[in-house]
């Protein structure tokens, strides 16, 4: 008796086939569930926020005086005057607007990289040594936080009057070095970057704290110097209450001073002096250098955070 193998002819079932398309489409399903519609207006409104005055800024920059006020806002005059207005704004008063750009860009690199290195030691010290007085010191350092600084920005001057550096880059860059926000990060970010594992390992193969402190830990700790670093900088270099009360030499300006100065000049004595097209053009160029430090930045902003989330 012969055995012939059973085929078998049924239809497979088409329910069968379902669940292969099913993923597929539940991930397409999420995605438009995900997507809000008024988190997406809100989203498109607040970058019209930022970037309308931006563009505003830009555009009034290539007009003359007198398309500033005759034309729209938004759209460019009769007359391309760009170039006519960088050169008003390099040569008018002997070129001091360049003199004022080196003073905002000496006021800023050196005060926001000793802030972030000061705030960078003191919130890892902060972090991971334990010492008498510490949670009091990080409450007063929190303390420091809510305090405005245009209600420390008259005693300041009284102590550096004082102590005769009024009239000083000191006088804008030393107070510009305390970050009490900034440690308060360094300290937070510290806490979970750096492992205490990895500090006690470092120190029974025979290195320092401060050997520790630069090889290892400050590696851990890019992305947060990089955060703190921006902070500081792009506080310095918009500061003007500042500089306002501590500088008296016009040759000391930053550019936010000097082209307050050229604003009221501009519009007091009955308009004597027409220069709303020199300042507008010039609090263009200000910005330029903040725009290139930050993309510059990103990247080990961006390279740093990668580095952190892997684990090996």
């Amino acid at each position: 008796m012969s055995t012939k193998p059973v085929v078998d002819l049924a239809v497979p079932d088409p329910r069968s086939t379902r669940p292969t398309s099913r993923p597929s489409r539940s991930k397409n399903v999420d995605r438009e569930k995900k997507r809000s519609p008024i988190l997406t207006v809100i989203l498109w409104i607040t970058l019209l926020y930022f970037l309308l005055p931006l563009v505003w800024l830009a555009i009034s920059s290539t007009k003359t005086n007198g398309d500033i006020f005759s034309t729209f806002g938004l759209a460019f005059g009769r007359t391309f005057a760009f170039g006519d207005n960088i050169v008003q704004l390099f040569t008018f008063q002997d070129s001091i607007f360049v003199q004022w750009m080196g003073n905002t860009i000496l006021y800023a690199v050196v005060s926001s990289v000793g802030a972030a290195a000061l705030a960078t030691m003191c919130g890892y010290s902060l972090a991971k040594y334990v010492f008498k007085g510490r949670g009091f010191l990080f409450a007063l350092i929190l303390g420091a936080v809510m305090v405005p600084l245009t209600a420390l920005a008259i005693p300041t001057y009284l102590l550096f009057s004082a102590a005769g550096l009024v009239d000083t880059p000191w006088a804008i860059i030393l107070p510009s070095l305390v970050s009490p926000f900034g440690v308060y990060l360094m300290r937070v970010y510290a806490a979970e970057a750096v492992d205490d594992s990895l500090i006690e390992a470092a120190r029974i193969d025979g290195a320092g704290e401060f050997r520790i402190f630069l090889t290892i830990s400050s590696r851990l700790l890019a992305p947060g110097i990089v955060t703190v670093l921006l902070f500081a900088l792009v506080s310095t270099w918009n500061n003007y209450f500042l500089p306002l009360i501590m500088l008296n030499n016009p040759a000391l300006f930053p550019a936010t001073v000097g082209l307050a100065q050229w604003q009221q000049a501009a519009t007091g004595g009955g308009g004597a002096q027409v220069l709303f097209s020199t300042v507008l053009t010039g609090s263009f160029v200000s910005i330029i250098p903040l725009v290139v430090a930050f993309l510059f930045l990103q990247r080990f902003w961006q390279s740093g955070l990668s580095a952190g989330g892997v684990k090996g």
